[in-house]
């Protein structure tokens, strides 16, 4: 697959099957997202990979509460990956707070969209969520108590009748520029 292609074909997916995914394709993603640059090579994330199904469930049903109708279709994924934020190299750490920017925020995100697209190349369903329970699944996943998880991402195979949507984004001309503002 052409990587423009890979890339239009990467969706948020929000529906998946109960077809469990093997160990040796989450090891792939995984590892796609392992080798993602990160500012002074500080690598600063450990991926959670949550496949025991009540646990997953536990999990799951911390994305989303009473009056939040969204993330509901979150237990209903095989696996969700939990990305927690480690300690950057002391050099990001000084650099991030000189540039007032969150390098190991941005290094997940990278790495979270290694995984996505890797998983999408391997036919599987993703969806990053920053909205859940962060507490509540820290204790869950014996996450200790100074480190947080900036990302979820649920992870399955979706239905071969699932609708592959078109993106919708912004002209290429409104988003790109040469050479000034």
């Amino acid at each position: 697959m052409k990587f423009l292609e890979l890339i239009s074909k990467r969706q948020s997916d929000r529906l998946y099957t109960n077809k469990p995914v093997d160990k040796e394709t989450i090891t792939r993603c995984v590892e796609a997202a392992r080798l993602a640059p990160s500012a002074s090579n500080s690598q600063p994330w450990t991926f959670i990979v949550v496949d025991d199904i009540q646990l997953k469930d536990k999990v799951g049903n911390k994305t989303f509460g009473p009056l939040k109708s969204f993330n509901k279709f979150v237990p209903q994924a095989p696996v969700i990956i939990a990305i927690v934020m480690e300690k950057p190299k002391i050099i990001s750490e000084v650099g991030g707070r000189i540039k007032k920017k969150e390098f190991p925020l941005i290094d997940i995100g990278i790495a979270a969209e290694h995984f996505c697209l890797q998983a999408t190349e391997e036919g599987l369903g993703t969806c990053m969520l920053g909205w859940f329970d962060e507490r509540a699944i820290k204790t869950l996943l014996n996450v200790p108590e100074n480190k947080n998880i900036p990302l979820l991402i649920s992870l399955g195979y979706t239905p071969h009748n699932y609708k592959h949507r078109k993106k919708i984004r912004k002209d290429i001309d409104r988003v790109m520029k040469y050479n000034s503002y």
